[in-house]
């Protein structure tokens, strides 16, 4: 003979039915923020953007030669030269103006940023490679090149 259960314990359907409504709206709301930041992040670096053609660091002559293209879709300026994490500005012998001005870049323009070495303290080893990092406003790149 089959015993009948009576005593049934269990959530009750309009709890159960709440339940899932938070569940849904908690999830829309998190999927809701994701969206918003990766839109705005991607739409405001699509903006400003620039990376080296060329790079180049002379070990002889103790020179560092960076083409930058500005591939954005906004003007930008650049005004700041990194070697290995120390501001070498004050070196760069092209484009002319360079340290007191900067250099302005339209969209898909080239600037050839030459940084005399010897100017800024630094003896460059053929082999060894150095961080070089040109920034500006919103805007930078920074790159390993090695010295040949």
């Amino acid at each position: 003979m089959a015993k009948k259960l009576t005593s049934k314990k269990g959530v009750s359907p309009i709890l159960a039915a709440l339940l899932l409504i938070v569940i849904a709206v908690a999830s829309a709301v998190i999927t809701y923020a994701w969206v918003t930041t990766f839109t705005t992040t991607q739409t405001t670096t699509a903006g400003k953007a620039i990376k080296y053609d060329s790079k180049v660091i002379n070990a002889t002559s103790d020179m560092v030669t960076v083409y930058v293209r500005n591939w954005g879709t906004e003007d930008v300026t650049l005004d700041k030269v990194y070697i290995d994490a120390m501001d070498h500005t004050d070196s760069v012998t092209s484009p002319a103006g360079f340290p007191t001005a900067g250099a302005s870049l339209s969209v898909d323009a080239v600037v050839k940023i030459t940084v005399n070495g010897t100017d800024a303290g630094l003896d460059f080893s053929a082999g060894s490679t150095y961080k070089v990092k040109v920034a500006g406003p919103g805007v930078e790149w920074e790159d390993s090149i090695e010295a040949s």
